[in-house]
């Protein structure tokens, strides 16, 4: 397929001019009184009518008459860039090799792998026995199973002890929540179980007819139930065998990479706790491992004479311990890994006769192995400034090759395979950019701002080389910084598009992640979530006073709790930035989680506090961006939602938008773009993305002026 643009050259855009927006009649949104009051604190939303929707009220079609007339006026607004789109997605699906297979995983006599077909939007699920030559046999053709849904989910395939049989989870509304399917290999035949809102995937015990499978609440989403189903029977009979009373954890269940147990696991954001059963008996009762310790975090990898327990008991950073098979309470729990202040331990890959810990130190992640007969332990070591490094697919416990992803701003995703026992190291597939990549025409760096408390945020750069640090080069700065997740460097094809149009792309690794860290999340949590924003900020001000770029070229973006430091920094900071760009966001905090109906809301106390606390009520208000809006100028301003949205409900950006529109004194655009179909992720299939990608790239290019 013909490849556009990747041996252009970096333009200028000193010289080009933003282009102009129709002079379109916006949206207005009606008000409605509606009181808030708690702590004595009084406050009018004029927009909460916009839940009706969500809550069935008498205003539903109301909402989704307002939410038409915004798409409508997007639609208008960018009328003229749809030639524009359409290259854009043909230039970003003309990279991706559509006709592709993913490396095989071994696991239990057979190799598994994914392949994809040219023209199609999803995948087939495949399996040979024994060896790569073997007769191919397609467990599960989900383009085919996808063939007039809008949108399909298929997760969570689990394959029977004795290879006889699938369950599968299959969400077609967007909502994340999976009916269970059952398929028999050896007849073809597919049933539906019967079992609805569950999670997406199922543990089987050793005898290839009981199942366990988290079941969610149908309204609120929470994960409330582990039940026990055996194959054949009714599901309106399946056995609780846990039943979560703390709204605020998540729950689910997994079974050892050793086969031999079946873990429950219950966890917040600062406590866990973890139930065990024998997978060969399956009606037994599960056993408590450790009983929940107040803010400790533990999680259990079996292994054949032990267990190893990863936990930040006394150790900020967390650390492994271990305890006896049969004595499991924290007093027999000894050090195996000390914690150590500068690493923060992530995870444990076990083998039989190795360990791979994945850790990370100074903002990188690294793998160490451990032999575990020697204790020798062995760092991987790679090349590049800024890259991320983690195990990946390795279901075999009787193994010694080891496969881990490599990738980095400038170098596409790879698979290795490592043998453990003599080092060598092999790549096993590279991810291809068709039309032609070289990574030696791109250069990325690592920088550091310095926040306003003087704390260095690190900030991962890419851009093509030609760019010019003169202060009118456009710059796109991403970030997230919530739930302690880390933004890692990586690399992505459709990136292309903007980096060989003059742009810069930065990941400020912002408090509330993990980069730096268990610390680093917890500077930038609860009361002291603004943190978080402030140190976005002080990025942004970085790459100004560094001329990498100027407010008049930088542009913002986040997705989620990333859409919620979009609407913070639009509010502290809106000179800063030409274009922000927010997706599916949460900026409606105060509201959300004074409403335990809403889908995930007590689950995130921790995360944010509850505002029923009044300190903690009052600090959320002072950040919550849809409390914030004020009368003055904003940037230019994307926000995308789905109206199926079961994590950050449509409402929240709806309101939002709706106020902004009232308030703000500026004349720069604003719009809001709602999918009608879809949810939290957007649309399913492969290359669909890509148009909503389309559209985000076109508005930052019709502000620069860029259009070819």
């Amino acid at each position: 397929m013909k490849k556009y643009y990747l041996g252009l050259l970096i333009m200028s855009v000193s010289t080009l001019q933003s282009q102009k927006f129709p002079d379109l009649k916006t949206p207005i949104a009606e008000k409605q009184d509606h009181v808030r009051e708690i702590h004595g604190d009084k406050v009018n939303d004029p927009y909460y009518w916009m839940i009706d929707y969500f809550k069935k009220g008498k205003d539903s079609t109301k909402v989704v008459d307002y939410l038409k007339a915004e798409n409508m006026y997007w639609q208008g607004m960018m009328k003229d860039t749809e030639p524009f789109r359409d290259k854009l997605f043909q230039e970003m699906k003309a990279r991706i090799k559509e006709k592709d297979e993913s490396v095989p995983t071994f696991k239990n006599g057979y190799y598994y792998y994914t392949r994809t077909e040219t023209g199609k939007q999803y995948f087939k699920y495949c399996r040979k026995k024994g060896n790569l030559n073997a007769p191919e046999e397609i467990i599960l053709d989900v383009d085919q199973l996808a063939e007039g849904h809008s949108y399909y989910s298929a997760t969570g395939f689990s394959i029977s002890p004795d290879n006889t049989k699938i369950i599968y989870g299959v969400d077609d509304v967007s909502r994340r929540q999976y009916k269970l399917f059952l398929k028999d290999l050896s007849t073809g035949k597919t049933t539906d179980l019967g079992i609805k809102n569950t999670g997406g995937d199922a543990t089987w015990a050793n005898d290839n007819k009981t199942i366990y499978y988290t079941e969610n609440n149908p309204v609120t989403l929470l994960s409330e139930k582990i039940k026990r189903h055996t194959l054949g029977t009714d599901p309106a009979k399946d056995v609780v065998v846990y039943e979560e009373k703390d709204k605020s954890n998540y729950i689910g269940v997994g079974k050892s990479k050793n086969e031999k147990f079946i873990m429950i696991y219950s966890s917040a954001t600062t406590s866990s706790e973890v139930r065990y059963l024998d997978a060969n008996t399956p009606n037994d009762i599960f056993k408590v491992f450790q009983p929940r310790m107040k803010n400790v975090l533990y999680d259990v990898t079996p292994l054949e004479d032990k267990f190893l327990i990863t936990t930040n008991k006394d150790a900020l950073n967390f650390k492994v311990m271990e305890t006896p098979l049969d004595k499991t309470g924290v007093e027999n729990w000894k050090d195996f890994i000390p914690h150590r202040k500068d690493v923060l331990m992530e995870g444990i890959s076990e083998f039989k006769n190795y360990l791979v810990f994945s850790e990370r130190q100074n903002g990188l992640s690294q793998l160490v192995i451990y032999d575990r007969k020697t204790g020798k332990k062995e760092f991987l070591k790679f090349d590049e400034p800024v890259y991320t490094v983690s195990p990946s697919g390795n279901p075999e416990y009787n193994t010694d090759n080891f496969r881990f992803g490599y990738t980095s701003l400038i170098t596409p995703s790879s698979q290795y395979e490592q043998d453990l026992k003599t080092g060598k190291r092999a790549l096993l597939k590279q991810q291809e950019v068709l039309g032609g990549y070289d990574k030696k025409n791109y250069i990325s760096e690592r920088l550091f701002a310095t926040a306003k408390d003087g704390t260095k945020i690190p900030i991962s750069i890419v851009y093509k080389k030609g760019f010019k640090k003169d202060g009118n080069s456009p710059v796109l700065l991403y970030a997230y910084g919530s739930y302690g997740n880390s933004m890692n460097a990586t690399f992505s094809s459709t990136r292309l598009s903007l980096l060989d149009r003059g742009f810069a792309f930065a990941i400020a690794h912002i408090r509330g992640g993990q980069e730096m860290g268990r610390q680093w999340y917890e500077d930038g949590k609860m009361m002291k979530k603004k943190n978080t924003f402030t140190d976005f900020i002080d990025a942004g001000e970085y790459l100004v006073k560094e001329k990498y770029t100027s407010p008049k070229h930088l542009y913002a973006q986040g997705g989620s709790a990333g859409g919620l430091l979009m609407g913070a920094i639009a509010n502290m900071s809106p000179g800063l930035w030409n274009g922000v760009i927010s997706q599916v966001p949460f900026v409606d905090v105060v509201n959300t989680m004074l409403d335990e109906s809403i889908p995930l809301t007590t689950n995130e106390y921790d995360e944010w506090g509850n505002p029923n606390n009044k300190e903690a009520y009052f600090y959320m208000k002072s950040y919550s961006p849809y409390e914030n809006i004020e009368k003055k100028s904003y940037p230019n301003i994307l926000v995308t939602t789905g109206l199926h949205d079961s994590q950050v409900q449509y409402f929240e950006p709806a309101k939002w938008v709706a106020k902004l529109r009232d308030m703000k004194t500026d004349k720069n655009v604003l719009l809001l773009k709602t999918d009608m179909d879809y949810g939290h992720g957007g649309a399913s299939g492969r290359f669909d993305y890509l148009k909503d990608l389309a559209l985000v790239y076109a508005f930052m290019f019709k502000l620069e002026g860029i259009n070819q």
